[in-house]
C-alpha cells in the first residue's frame, strides 16, 4: 500500500489537516485508535475575537476567523451535518468599575468592530445577573468539534483510508526516498496527536506546556437563549431547548483524563454566581489541551528526518487555528511555500540539539 501522507492522531488538528489535503488532491490515510481519549471529544469549539480581562483582540483573528468560518461552511455542506453555529458572546459586567473599562476598551477602533454599539440587556436579565449591563460580542460562535471529527472518521472509513490502530514508533523504517509504516510506503507522516506528543520520540523535545480542563455538560431549566454568556467561565447553549456546555477549568498539575469534584464544585460556585436558572448535570468532561510554552502551534519537519513532520499545539483556539495552517502546511509540503515564523518549528530547533547533546 503506498499513500502521500499518514496522519497520525484525528482530533481537530489531524481531521482538519486530513481534510485540507485531501481536497488538494492528496491521497490520505488516518491512524487513530478512538478508543483512548482525546482532548477534541470535550472541546467547547467556541470562536471569540475579544479574550480575557482586556478585551485582547485573538492572534491573527482578522485572518483566521473568516478562513476557518469558509472552511467549516464548505465542510458542512459536504459531510450534511451542522457543525458552525454563529452567535454573539454577552460578557455582563461584575461591577461599574468593569463596566467602565470594558466600555472604554471596546471603543478602540480595533475592537469596536467585534462589539454591537449597544448591548441587549434586557434580553439577558430574566436568566443572568447583570445589574451593570454587559457587552456583546460579534463575529463569533462555536464548531460542534465532536459532530466534525465523527463525520472526518466516517469520511475516510468510507473510502477505506482510515487505520484503527494506536500508532507504533518502533515500525517506522526510513529510506532513502521515502518512509515505510509497517507495509505501507509513504512521502510523509505527519503528528497530529495533541497531548500525546509529549511521548512521541521525535517530537518530544518541542516545548509543550499542556493544560488540563473539565466542563459539564447540563440541562438549565427555561433557558432559551443561544448566545454564549461568559463571565470567566461560559455558558455555551447546546441545542436551543437549555442543553448547554459549562465550562471550563484550566489545571497544569494533575494531567491525567479523570473527572474530578474540585473541578465540578469550582464550576458551579462560578456559575452560579451569574446564572438565576436551576440546572441538572448531564455529564463531567475532562481534556488535556496541547498548549505550548509561547501559545504559539508547533507546524513543520523534523531537523533530521524531513519524512516526519508535526502540526500540534493547537491550544485552546485550535477550531480557528487549524483550517488556516493545515492550508498553510499544506502548500510547504507542496512546493516549499513559507511557514509563518511564529508556528514554524525552526523557531525552537535549538532545544532539539541541544537535547541530542545532553
Amino acid at each position: 500500500m503506498t499513500a502521500d501522507y499518514l496522519i497520525v492522531g484525528q482530533g481537530i488538528a489531524g481531521s482538519v489537516l486530513a481534510w485540507t489535503l485531501h481536497l488538494r488532491g492528496h491521497h490520505v490515510l488516518l491512524l487513530d485508535d478512538p478508543t483512548l481519549p482525546s482532548a477534541s471529544k470535550a472541546s467547547a469549539g467556541v470562536f471569540n475575537p475579544l479574550t480575557g480581562k482586556k478585551l485582547n483582540r485573538t492572534w491573527k483573528a482578522d485572518e483566521l476567523f473568516p478562513f476557518a468560518c469558509q472552511f467549516y461552511e464548505d465542510m458542512q455542506k459536504s459531510v450534511g451535518s451542522e457543525l458552525l453555529h454563529f452567535c454573539n458572546i454577552y460578557r455582563p459586567f461584575r461591577s461599574i468599575e468593569e463596566q467602565n473599562s470594558y466600555l472604554a476598551q471596546s471603543a478602540d477602533p480595533i475592537s469596536a468592530k467585534y462589539v454591537l454599539e449597544k448591548a441587549d440587556n434586557e434580553k439577558f436579565t430574566s436568566f443572568i445577573e447583570n445589574p451593570y449591563g454587559g457587552l456583546q460580542i460579534t463575529q463569533s460562535g462555536w464548531v460542534d468539534c465532536s459532530e466534525m471529527v465523527e463525520k472526518v472518521k466516517t469520511f475516510f472509513v468510507s473510502k477505506s483510508q482510515y487505520i484503527f490502530e494506536n500508532f507504533d514508533y518502533q515500525h517506522i523504517d526510513f529510506q532513502k526516498e521515502a518512509v515505510f509504516y509497517k507495509n505501507i510506503e509513504i512521502k510523509k507522516i505527519l503528528f497530529c496527536e495533541g497531548y500525546e506528543a509529549c511521548q512521541n520520540p521525535f517530537f518530544n523535545w518541542l516545548p509543550f506546556n499542556p493544560v488540563k480542563g473539565e466542563n459539564l455538560i447540563v440541562l438549565v431549566e427555561d433557558y432559551p437563549l443561544t448566545e454564549i454568556i461568559n463571565q470567566g467561565t461560559f455558558i455555551l447553549p447546546i441545542d436551543g431547548q437549555g442543553k448547554c456546555r459549562l465550562g471550563a477549568t484550566y489545571s497544569w498539575d494533575n494531567l491525567d483524563w479523570d473527572i474530578t469534584d474540585e473541578a465540578r464544585d469550582s464550576l458551579e460556585e462560578k456559575i452560579k454566581g451569574y446564572l438565576k436558572k436551576p440546572y441538572q448535570i448531564l455529564e463531567q468532561q475532562a481534556g488535556i489541551r496541547p498548549s505550548t510554552d509561547d501559545r504559539r502551534p508547533f507546524v513543520g519537519l523534523h531537523p533530521e528526518h524531513p519524512e516526519l513532520g508535526i502540526f500540534n499545539g493547537l491550544g485552546t483556539k485550535g477550531v480557528t487555528l487549524a483550517p488556516y495552517f493545515s492550508e498553510q502546511f499544506a502548500k510547504f509540503l507542496e512546493s516549499g511555500e513559507d511557514l509563518d515564523a511564529e508556528v514554524n518549528i525552526e523557531r525552537v530547533f535549538s532545544l532539539y540539539f541541544r537535547s541530542k547533546l545532553s
